[in-house]
């Protein structure tokens, strides 16, 4: 758990910030004991459960922190642990990222992490929300989103790391990053993600009005790359990643190396910086009071 206890011990905001919202497939694999999350000391059970095919080299993740799969420090923290031990797998060669939640795939980050918080428990949260970006965005093994709900803000920002996404196609869901419609703005590195996605004036609209997206929209501006119907979108994914392990792993890594490699670096060299930012403001009384107010409202909406 050195991966933990690095998150925890060191000290920028995401748009839909959830406090475990509401937002509005199974596949038979041989199961790698390495890749399961080891019994922990407390009672609570883990919230990323990984099922690895040998026989295919591809990993399907499926996130279950329930009721939405908000991005709290924990959740963060174990996905980075579960994205390293199949990093270090060299029989890994791919990675499907899907929701075991009905409706959503991830809500964003938790509103609990920041609100009332101290600036060091801000800053070693905000620095695993880095890390898991790192981790995925700069990942050498294929890596497709199988979006099979709901995915504003930080779990839209997930979801394009990925090299493809395929979403479910019910247009009772959402994915865009929505910051400004809280009073936010999203990070440099948030930005650039979608920018590298969907280009710059597609991303200069899509910010400026904190949009969301149905899925037959997303799929138009290439925020998304497939639509399928709700059942099939795990097992599609499985299927077309297939596609992408056809290339040789050198090639295709290297690849993806190069066209990533600016926007990585740009955060690394820039990491302690986007950290203090992100504290700096987070803790304004202004942000904290705007915070609450938005916890308040989620509470009468669940009332």
């Amino acid at each position: 758990m050195a991966l933990r206890a690095a998150l925890r011990s060191r000290s920028g905001l995401t748009g839909l910030l959830s406090q475990r919202s509401s937002c509005s497939s199974d596949i038979r694999m041989c199961v790698s004991p390495l890749l399961v999350p080891q019994q922990r000391n407390y009672s609570t059970p883990p919230k990323i459960r990984v099922e690895f095919d040998q026989s295919t080299g591809v990993a399907v993740m499926h996130m279950q922190s329930p009721p939405v799969n908000s991005l709290s420090l924990d959740f963060l923290t174990e996905l980075c642990i579960s994205v390293e031990k199949l990093e270090m797998d060299k029989s890994c060669r791919g990675l499907v990222i899907t929701s075991a939640q009905p409706k959503v795939f991830s809500a964003g980050l938790d509103i609990t992490e920041m609100y009332g918080k101290s600036p060091e428990h801000c800053g070693a949260f905000w620095r695993s929300v880095q890390e898991m970006w790192l981790k995925l965005y700069g990942s050498n093994m294929v890596t497709i989103a199988a979006i099979n709900g709901s995915s504003p803000a930080g779990g839209c920002l997930m979801a394009m790391t990925c090299d493809y996404r395929i979403m479910a196609d019910n247009p009772r869901y959402n994915i865009g990053l929505n910051e400004t419609q809280l009073g936010i703005v999203a990070p440099f590195w948030f930005m650039d993600t979608m920018k590298n996605t969907v280009g710059q004036r597609t991303t200069e609209m899509a910010l400026q009005l904190g949009l969301l997206y149905k899925p037959a929209d997303a799929l138009k501006i290439g925020l998304v790359d497939q639509l399928e119907p709700e059942d099939q979108v795990i097992a599609v994914a499985t299927q077309t990643i297939s596609r992408w392990l056809a290339i040789p792993d050198h090639a295709r890594q290297i690849t993806k190396s190069m066209m990533r490699k600016k926007t990585i670096d740009k955060l690394t060299s820039n990491r302690e910086s986007d950290i203090q930012y992100f504290v700096n403001f987070i803790t304004k009384d202004s942000i904290q009071k705007s915070l609450g107010g938005y916890m308040e409202m989620l509470k009468k909406r669940r009332a």
